[in-house]
C-alpha cells in the first residue's frame, strides 16, 4: 500500500522501481539451481531404499556398472547441503560419493558390496513435512543376472562426430599459444567433484588442498610475468584423466604439472615426492599409488581401463625420450627446493606409469605434496603460509628449469 500523501509522481516512481525490484529477484530466485538438503537409507522387505531431499523435481538417470560394483545416480547441477554418514550404509551400500561431474550434471555415486539390480527409480511430490523425494531401490543379484539386466550406457565410440559444446560445457577453452614466447605452465589440481581423493580422518579433502595449491602457485607465477598458467580446472569439477593430459596439449604446455596429497598406513611417514613417468615404476608403493591414481576415472561411474590401454599402446610407444628427461632434470630441481620447504622422502624422486603423465611431448611431473594421514603434513597443506612457501619453492624450481634450457 503507498502512502498516498505522496505526490502522485512520486508514488508512480516508487510503485516502478519496486516492480523492477521484484522482478529482478524474481528472475534470480527462478535461476537458482535445485538443492539436495538430505540423505536416507532404509530396509524394503526385498530391497534397500535410497533416498534424497530435494528443494523441487529434477530429472535423473540411474544406471549400474561392474568392476567394482557401483549404482550411479545422474542429476541436473544440485546445490549439496547434505552429508553422508556411516549411518547410511545399510544392505549392500557401502560407500557413497557425490559432487559435480560436470558443468550441469552433478553425480552421486554409490559403491555396493556385490551385483544389484534397481528395482525402482521415481520422484515423489511434497506431502507433509517432506519436500521433493528422489527415491531409488536396489536389490542383491547374482552375476549372471546382474550382466543379464544391468543397463550399461553404450561405450564410446572412436569414429563418433565431433561435439558442439558450448564453452560452458568444456573443461578449458585454450587457443595454442607460439612457443617461446612465455613458457605455457599448465597446473593440474588432482582430483575434483564426485572423486575427492584422499579423506584424511579428520575429513580434509585431497581434492580442495589440491586446488588451493594451485591457485596460490599460479598467482606466483603469473606475478613474475614470466609464464602463461593455465589450471585444468578453477573449482570443484570432475575431470578424466586423459581430459587433463588432453587440455595440457591442447594449450601447447611447455611444462606440466600435477598436484596431489596421497594418504598411507604409516601415519608417521610423512614428505613430499615427485613422479615421472616409466613403464615400470621405481617400487611397489609407487606402483600401488599409481594404479590407485589412475583408476580415479572409476570412482565417477567411469572405466578407464579401455582408454588407459590406447595410452599405453600409443602415447607411451611415442613417448619422446628427451621429454621424459626433461622431466627427469625438471625433478632434480624440484626437490632440493621441496627439501627446504617441508622436507621430501628419502628417495624423493620415484618412477611410476600414471595416466596424468603421459602426453608424448610435454615434460611432466606429479608431486605428492605430503601425506593427509600425517598430521604434520596435513596441518602444514591445510596452512596458507605454508602453501605460500611451497608455491615459491615451486616458482624456484621453474626458474631454474627454463633459464637452463636457454642457454
Amino acid at each position: 500500500m503507498f502512502d498516498l500523501s505522496l505526490p502522485h509522481q512520486a508514488a508512480r516512481a516508487l510503485a516502478t522501481w519496486l516492480l523492477v525490484l521484484f522482478a529482478v529477484l524474481s528472475a534470480g530466485a527462478a535461476h537458482a539451481v535445485p538443492a539436495v538438503t538430505g540423505i536416507r537409507t532404509g530396509e524394503q522387505p526385498a530391497a534397500t531404499r535410497f533416498v534424497l531431499d530435494l528443494t523441487e523435481a529434477v530429472e535423473f538417470k540411474v544406471f549400474v556398472l561392474p568392476d567394482p560394483y557401483r549404482v550411479v545416480i545422474d542429476l541436473p547441477e544440485v546445490a549439496w547441503q547434505a552429508n553422508a554418514g556411516d549411518h547410511l550404509y545399510l544392505g549392500p551400500i557401502k560407500a557413497m560419493r557425490f559432487g559435480l561431474f560436470r558443468p550441469g550434471v552433478s553425480r552421486v555415486v554409490i559403491d555396493v558390496s556385490g551385483p544389484v539390480r534397481v528395482e525402482r527409480s521415481f520422484l515423489l511430490p511434497p506431502n507433509g513435512n517432506f519436500s521433493h523425494r528422489f527415491v531409488l531401490d536396489i536389490a542383491e543379484v547374482e552375476p549372471g543376472e546382474f550382466e543379464r539386466t544391468a543397463a550399461l550406457p553404450p561405450p564410446p565410440t572412436r569414429t563418433e562426430t565431433p561435439r558442439t559444446e558450448s564453452p560452458r560445457t568444456q573443461p578449458l577453452q585454450l587457443v595454442p599459444l607460439p612457443r617461446r614466447v612465455r613458457p605455457l605452465i599448465v597446473l593440474d589440481p588432482g582430483h575434483g567433484g564426485v572423486d575427492p581423493g584422499t579423506v584424511s580422518s579428520g575429513g580434509t579433502r585431497e581434492k580442495d588442498v589440491t586446488l588451493a595449491t594451485a591457485r596460490e602457485l599460479a598467482r606466483q607465477l603469473e606475478a613474475t610475468g614470466r609464464y602463461v598458467v593455465v589450471l585444468t580446472r578453477t573449482d570443484d569439477r570432475f575431470l578424466r584423466l586423459r581430459q587433463r593430459v588432453e587440455a595440457a596439449r591442447t594449450a601447447g604446455a611447455d611444462l606440466f604439472l600435477s598436484l596431489h596429497a596421497d594418504s598411507i598406513e604409516n601415519r608417521r611417514v610423512r614428505g613430499a615426492s615427485v613422479y615421472t613417468l616409466s613403464e615400470i615404476a621405481s617400487d611397489r608403493e609407487a606402483a600401488a599409488l599409481a594404479a590407485k591414481e589412475n583408476s580415479a576415472d572409476l570412482i565417477a561411474g567411469l572405466d578407464l581401463s579401455g582408454e588407459s590401454a590406447e595410452v599405453r599402446t600409443i602415447l607411451i610407444d611415442l613417448a619422446q625420450r628427451e621429454t621424459m628427461n626433461q622431466a627427469a632434470v625438471f625433478a632434480n630441481l624440484v626437490i632440493p627446493e621441496l627439501s627446504s620447504t617441508g622436507g621430501t622422502l628419502r628417495n624423493g624422486h620415484r618412477f611410476a606409469g600414471f595416466a596424468v603423465l603421459k602426453a608424448p611431448d610435454i615434460p611432466s611431473l606429479l608431486i605428492e605434496m605430503g601425506y593427509l594421514s600425517n598430521r604434520e603434513d596435513e596441518e602444514l597443506l591445510l596452512s596458507p603460509e605454508y602453501r605460500i612457501r611451497l608455491a615459491r619453492a615451486l616458482v624456484r624450481a621453474i626458474d631454474h628449469y627454463f633459464a637452463d634450457l636457454r642457454r
